[in-house]
């Protein structure tokens, strides 16, 4: 008998061309929680759209950005 516990996949954020893997200190937030830890360093998180899908086994919450106004 085999004991496969399903544990989830890592979630991969994508900023653009930036991915960050989850660690382990990221894995009991939600994806809110984790755009507020980013946005510090990533601004321009706080308003993006978040889309979580999956990829190849792994979970991938991508940040879609918001066409900004000008002036």
């Amino acid at each position: 008998m085999t004991d496969q516990a399903k544990t989830p996949s890592p979630r991969v954020f994508k900023i653009g061309a930036t991915r960050i893997v989850e660690t382990p200190a990221m894995s009991g937030l939600t994806n809110e929680q984790v755009r507020d830890l980013l946005k510090l360093t990533y601004p321009e998180v706080a308003h993006a759209t978040l889309r979580e899908r999956e990829d190849n086994g792994l979970r991938v919450v991508d940040f879609l950005p918001q066409p900004g106004r000008k002036g």
